[in-house]
């Protein structure tokens, strides 16, 4: 059977698979890496794959159905967000429409809300739930077969009328068993179409496991995805990918590890760069990480080829931090930041405002503590609840939400809008707040000089321009727009 993958198109530079899938402000594109991994598991099947990208590749409607119809695909995989999932389903009608052939929905989206999908629109056969690595080449031959759709677990469907969901799959244990991805890509994508404002271009971006054991009410993915469920790859079977990408894609400048969080397990990480050590790899890599590592395994993280570390403080008030689960204290975060700069890492701070609890005073707080920490780039935004979260359903039972239309989730400039309002903090404040603590922090003479002073090595030189250049041009259109 001949299955398509798709990240559809839009009409934004939208990164379905990032956690802030939105086009983003300094020209950052991810790569669709869970379509990816499933593209590989089909590769080792009786089944034929091919994985497109339209959002990369600059398609719009009818040149994607073109291309798609060329491959006459059996089955499509579509995979969506919250913020684009009624253009996605638009794009699913017309597909249907023009081409005909089943449709299955990926994403966090419908995993969280399948029967809401499902009502949305006819155009779509199946929602896969949560990683659909194996759900994919599974329903192809059910279907190729005629076999029974209820043998099929981590789907939901119509049938007679009504939706049938299939139990859950089991989150995958054995991530060693699953192909490599950074081969995919190099057979089905251009890795000069994919940037990270953070990491030197081009990148390439690889996990080292799934999943987060940790309990941020608002974190989107391990929620509505891998359920919380922490898994690993062996040291040795990611270090022999990265292995693999140093020896077949020289071009790769920096490997971005896409992991929830790569440094949960302590002891795996010195195991992961002792390995890389060992066997002699020249690599640049940045990771996600908590503000908990300690400064031995960060200094052997740097011997091992760390960058930078990009890093979720959220909030500069402690009780705001109770308050969504982060499970570190100021202390830590102020501390783990002095020994990163110790060992020469460089940190992104990722800060969210209008988070429960939070009040004007608060947000002040969070923007001192960002300039007392002073990371080497930050980025603050407003807390947005995405549906399967326990934040959202704490907006929507509060009566917090301002809209629960979907194509409101991103503004004019194709940026997640503020739907959260409070009665001490409206979404407008959230909004100008959000930006002009962005400003303060980075027309600050001190950052300024810190910022040039830091980047002028060629490599880095280039990233900032590139970045700086990308979020020059977002300010513009807002102003124009």
């Amino acid at each position: 059977m001949k299955i398509a993958l798709l990240n559809p198109p839009h009409k934004f530079r939208v990164s379905r698979s990032s956690r802030w899938p939105e086009h983003t402000k300094s020209g950052t594109l991810y790569y669709p890496f869970w379509l990816a991994h499933a593209t590989g598991v089909i590769q080792e099947t009786n089944h034929d794959p091919l994985l497109l990208d339209s959002i990369a590749n600059g398609w719009g409607f009818q040149k994607t159905i073109k291309n798609l119809d060329r491959f006459n695909p059996d089955l499509l995989v579509l995979e969506t967000s919250t913020p684009t999932l009624i253009s996605d389903l638009k794009f699913a009608q017309e597909y249907k429409n023009e081409i005909g052939g089943k449709v299955a929905i990926v994403g966090t989206h419908v995993s969280a809300l399948p029967e809401e999908t499902l009502r949305l629109t006819d155009a779509v056969d199946f929602v896969f739930r949560n990683e659909f690595d194996y759900t994919t080449p599974e329903l192809a031959g059910v279907i190729e077969k005629k076999g029974k759709l209820r043998d099929v677990q981590g789907i939901s469907y119509k049938q007679d009328g009504r939706i049938i969901n299939n139990p859950n799959r089991k989150i995958i244990q054995d991530l060693d068993a699953l192909p490599f991805v950074s081969p995919v890509y190099n057979e089905f994508l251009n890795i000069q179409d994919y940037r990270y404002a953070l990491a030197r271009h081009p990148m390439i971006q690889i996990k080292s496991s799934r999943g987060c054991p940790n309990a941020c009410t608002f974190c989107n993915v391990p929620q509505t995805f891998t359920y919380r469920k922490y898994k690993t790859r062996s040291p040795n079977n990611f270090v022999t990918e990265l292995e693999w990408v140093n020896d077949n894609l020289p071009n790769v400048k920096e490997i971005f590890i896409e992991d929830d969080t790569f440094t949960i397990n302590k002891q795996r990480v010195l195991d992961i760069c002792r390995l890389i050590k060992n066997k002699n790899l020249d690599l640049t890599w940045s990771a996600n990480a908590r503000a908990d590592v300690p400064l031995k395994v960060l200094k052997t993280m740097k011997d091992a080829g760390c960058r930078m570390l990009i890093i979720g403080y959220e909030s500069g008030n402690q009780k705001i931090l109770n308050n969504v689960n982060k499970g570190i204290n100021l202390n830590q975060a102020n501390e783990f930041t002095k020994n990163a700069k110790k060992a020469g890492i460089r940190i992104f701070g990722c800060f969210m405002i209008g988070l429960p609890g939070d009040t004007k005073k608060t947000i002040e707080e969070t923007f001192q503590f960002a300039k007392k920490l002073s990371p080497d780039m930050i980025q603050i935004e407003q807390a947005v609840p995405f549906p399967g979260t326990e934040f959202y359903t704490w907006c929507k039972d509060n009566g917090y939400l301002i809209t629960e239309d979907y194509e409101n989730w991103l503004d004019k400039n194709g940026q997640l809008s503020a739907i959260v309002s409070y009665p001490e903090l409206s979404d407008g404040k959230i909004k100008k707040m959000r930006d002009d603590l962005t400003m303060r922090f980075y027309t600050s003479p001190r950052i300024i000089l810190r910022t040039v002073m830091n980047n002028l090595t060629p490599s880095e030189f280039e990233r900032l321009a590139n970045a700086s250049m990308a979020y020059l041009s977002y300010l513009v259109k807002k102003r124009l727009s």
